[in-house]
C-alpha cells in the first residue's frame, strides 16, 4: 500500500499515542499490525523502533478486545479527515 507522506505522518502519529488501537490505524489506513511494525520499522531510527515497541508491546490500550470499557478517547474534529 503507497501512502501519502501526510499519511504515514499520521500512521506514525497514532502508532506512538498510548490509546490509539492497532485496529482504528487498519479502520483508517488499511494497514494491519504486522504492517504497522514494518512499516515503522522503515520510517524510524532503530532506536526509536526500539523504544516505540517496548512502549506498545503488552500495552493493553494498543487493542481492542483487551481494553478496559472505562478507557476512552475524545476526538478532535480533524481526527478522521483521511476517511
Amino acid at each position: 500500500m503507497i501512502l501519502s507522506e501526510e499519511s504515514e505522518s499520521r500512521v506514525i502519529e497514532m502508532a506512538w499515542e498510548d490509546r490509539t488501537p492497532f485496529e482504528a490505524i487498519e479502520l483508517q489506513f488499511g494497514l494491519s499490525e504486522p504492517e504497522v511494525i514494518r512499516f515503522m520499522r522503515k520510517q524510524l531510527k532503530p532506536g526509536s523502533f526500539k523504544l516505540w515497541r517496548a512502549r506498545v508491546s503488552g500495552r493493553k490500550t494498543k487493542h481492542t478486545k483487551f481494553r478496559s470499557s472505562e478507557v476512552t478517547r475524545g476526538y478532535c474534529p480533524t481526527q478522521y479527515k483521511h476517511r
